[in-house]
């Protein structure tokens, strides 16, 4: 890593993620007592077991983060909206909500950015941190670009690469466009494909403040075993 780090603070990059429609509660049982152990921010769930999240992470620093929308975007924003207020009223810290893809290759610019700011919007009322997903994957640097600088004028947190259930995940080029668009106005958040360190090294020297990862146990464990 060109910036020194430790350990732990290389695991309190990660969102350590569980996503699978076939979770059942023991997987979040381990999830969550993992997130515990090694000190990751968060957990990045679905939307449904952002209660039962909540209570296993009780008394801990671990948040607890909501997909919106997950993982096609193709929802109204009336019912992201709703879903995203639910998330919180159920305990969700941040949210990760997957903007309309097909209105964004439409060109229809004014319909993400009225989406970002109803999402966003809700969060800061509630001092909840807002995170939108591009899905890089789909979209042309132009488009990436683009929502990059909506995102700039509506500043959510971050700005993500991907949701993971794409065509592909997170690229060192996709981080530095974002980062060289957002500058420090909004953080970055790689995600899709990073399964070893090397690749977590790439994606935070590349501009990336957090990482979300189903692999962030191994990658924690591989760097302490690099530094020994």
């Amino acid at each position: 890593m060109t910036v020194d780090m430790t350990v732990e603070k290389l695991a309190n990059k990660i969102d350590h993620t569980l996503l699978k429609a076939d979770a059942q509660e023991a997987d979040f049982e381990k999830l969550c007592q993992e997130a515990r152990e090694y000190g990751f921010k968060m957990v990045a769930i679905n939307s449904a077991p952002v209660a039962l999240c909540k209570k296993l992470l009780q008394g801990s620093s671990v948040y607890v983060g909501a997909a919106i929308g997950f993982p096609l975007g193709q929802t109204t924003i009336e019912t992201k909206a709703f879903e995203t207020k639910e998330a919180i009223e159920n305990g969700a810290d941040e949210i990760d909500y997957v903007i309309n893809i097909s209105k964004l290759k439409d060109g229809d610019f004014s319909y993400i950015e009225k989406e970002m700011k109803a999402i966003v919007d809700i969060c800061k009322n509630k001092g909840i941190l807002s995170k939108v997903i591009l899905e890089t994957c789909y979209l042309t640097d132009e488009e990436k670009k683009k929502v990059c600088e909506i995102a700039k004028e509506i500043q959510p947190d971050f700005v993500k690469t991907s949701t993971g259930f794409g065509s592909a995940g997170a690229t060192v080029a996709d981080v530095q466009l974002m980062k060289q668009i957002v500058g420090n106005k909004v953080k970055v958040k790689a995600a899709g494909g990073i399964r070893d360190l090397k690749t977590a090294k790439e994606m935070i020297e590349a501009g990336a403040e957090r990482l979300g990862m189903s692999a962030g146990v191994k990658v924690v464990e591989e760097y302490q075993n690099e530094r020994g």
